[in-house]
């Protein structure tokens, strides 16, 4: 029992979803003869009951190492098939917890890339994606030297919002690029995708405890960076006299071309498999993902005539199918190539363009570029959500009919 909370502890504080977290303690458990075990997780805790055995333990999440989830699933899998003995698999899990993320240097290159390719995918031009790369830098060096040995969740996103709004300003009164386009790539690298995509996992699970309070938590974060957004326009007002004047983003005829497209959500969505700690061998995997999902939305959008909400939409679910080919073919969980596959879908230009709507008193336009975020958030959440549903009782089914042939027979 103290095996099987060691690794959903693991698991938890990594970036597993729920229902993850409890099928892999099932899992040990039962392996190891526990059979009336009791496992109740939640999104910061683990209750443990069963044989005699109780235990509590609150389980803050302090980032995402997706490689350990990946690493506890397959211990898990070979405790199953016999591999590892009860006190081997205790040094296993101990082991796994100490391994290191990935080295700083990649982490930075890797903000910059995704930075200047989601700037890319959101009609930048080069010199905009020249810039929103350097921004990902800065960003990232904030992250790791001073925001996360310092601050505290909330103040480290209003402060990194701050931060790379300060730069992108700068470069718009140099001259230099669109700010508009620049600001999208440049807050990408902040946005929660690890506890938005498990919220939605979540409540398509049934488990809306669990599910609400992820996406609360994700929804903290959006206005934590918002804040720092907003502050910084709004001293620069003061400063300059005046607010700076946006008037949409711009759509740049080189990056927007169908080959810049599809390579900028290739390297963007790789690129945050590096942030979300996913392991080297899994890089194209994810970037196919978030490829795949781009493809269908600039099918959708461009050729077919459709709306960016149902673009969303069916683009989500090319993205949750292809995550789970991933998933199935490499042996890996599948909120490794869903969580990354899904970000070029996330509305991040909703949260910067509702955040300067309000700084510069354009209320019924803060309204609306709010709604529309609301809009294509609430079609990525059901996208997942039917698509996981359909699968898990296709699943359910194969496996019925599997034992009552093995039955029959």
């Amino acid at each position: 029992m103290e095996v099987a909370s060691q690794a959903g502890h693991i698991m938890l504080e990594n970036g597993a979803e729920i229902s993850r977290v409890e099928e892999v303690m099932q899992r040990i458990s039962a392996c190891y003869g526990v059979s009336s075990s009791n496992f109740f997780v939640l999104s910061n805790g683990i209750f443990t009951t069963g044989q005699g055995y109780a235990n509590v333990e609150f389980i803050p999440f302090h980032g995402t190492q997706l490689d350990k989830v990946v690493a506890v699933t397959q211990l898990s899998r070979d405790i199953e098939s016999g591999k590892y003995t009860l006190e081997e698999a205790s040094n296993e899990l101990q082991r796994i917890r100490t391994l290191p993320p990935h080295p700083a240097w990649e982490q930075i290159a890797a903000s910059a890339v995704g930075s200047a390719g989601f700037c890319a995918i959101f009609g930048g031009g080069l010199i905009d994606c020249a810039i929103s790369f350097f921004s990902g830098i800065l960003l990232w060096c904030f992250v790791l030297f001073f925001s996360a040995p310092n601050f505290s969740k909330v103040t480290a996103n209003i402060l990194g919002g701050a931060l790379v709004t300060v730069f992108c300003i700068m470069a718009h009164h140099l001259g230099i690029g669109h700010l508009g386009n620049i600001m999208i790539g440049a807050i990408i690298p902040l946005i929660p995708g690890v506890p938005f995509t498990n919220g939605i996992r979540d409540l398509a699970a049934e488990d809306y405890i669990a599910g609400a309070t992820r996406l609360l938590d994700a929804l903290m974060v959006f206005l934590c960076i918002a804040v720092g957004v907003c502050i910084t326009f709004l001293v620069d007002s003061h400063i300059e006299g005046r607010m700076i004047e946006l008037h949409g983003m711009l759509t740049d005829s080189f990056t927007a071309n169908w080959l810049f497209q599809i390579a900028a959500a290739f390297f963007g969505t790789g690129a945050f498999a590096v942030l979300f700690g996913v392991p080297r061998r899994y890089y194209v995997a994810c970037g196919i993902s978030g490829m795949m999902g781009w493809i269908a939305y600039l099918c959708l959008t461009r050729l077919a005539g459709a709306s960016a909400v149902e673009s969303t939409f069916f683009a989500t679910i090319a993205v949750v199918l292809s995550a789970y080919v991933f998933a199935y073919r490499l042996k890996c969980p599948v909120i490794v190539f869903l969580v990354c596959g899904i970000f070029p879908l996330v509305p991040g230009a909703g949260v910067f363009w509702t955040s300067y709507n309000i700084v510069s008193d354009q209320l019924a336009a803060a309204l609306q570029s709010g709604f529309l975020a609301m809009k294509i958030t609430v079609a990525i959440v059901f996208g997942i959500i039917i698509v996981t549903e359909i699968l898990r009782r296709l699943s359910k089914a194969t496996k019925n009919n599997v034992i009552n042939q093995e039955l029959e027979n």
